[in-house]
């Protein structure tokens, strides 16, 4: 079954995030900041992480430079999802790694439609 991380601070936003993405089929784990991230990651690898970018004790391009790096979670999917909009934010984004960036607040069909594609590969 197809397991999704979703990284976000705020309680509200990944509750939403989270329901979405399980509506859709998918099974999801959460995680408040990128230290909690990775300590899961490193239990039980997932098919993608849906990361945001501004969090306390490690942001998400710190998470998504450490997944690259590491051979066991190089080839997991990350979309950024933040509400960081500006063109150099989405460009900083896909240089630290990140397969897409989803600015905030998005549709719902945007967010699910890029967690489907990249999941297809």
């Amino acid at each position: 079954m197809t397991t999704v991380l979703v990284v976000e601070d705020s309680q509200t936003q990944r509750e939403m995030i989270s329901n979405l993405l399980r509506g859709s089929g998918l099974i999801v784990s959460v995680a408040c900041d990128g230290v909690e991230a990775l300590e899961q990651i490193e239990g039980n690898c997932p098919d993608l992480v849906v990361l945001d970018i501004i969090m306390p004790r490690m942001n998400g391009y710190e998470v998504c430079r450490k997944l690259r790096s590491d051979s066991k979670t190089q080839k997991v999917a990350v979309v950024m999802c933040s509400a960081k909009k500006e063109e150099f934010d989405r460009y900083w984004g896909i240089k630290q790694g990140a397969d897409a960036y989803i600015a905030k607040p998005f549709e719902p069909h945007e967010l699910i439609g890029t967690v489907k594609q990249l999941l297809r590969g």
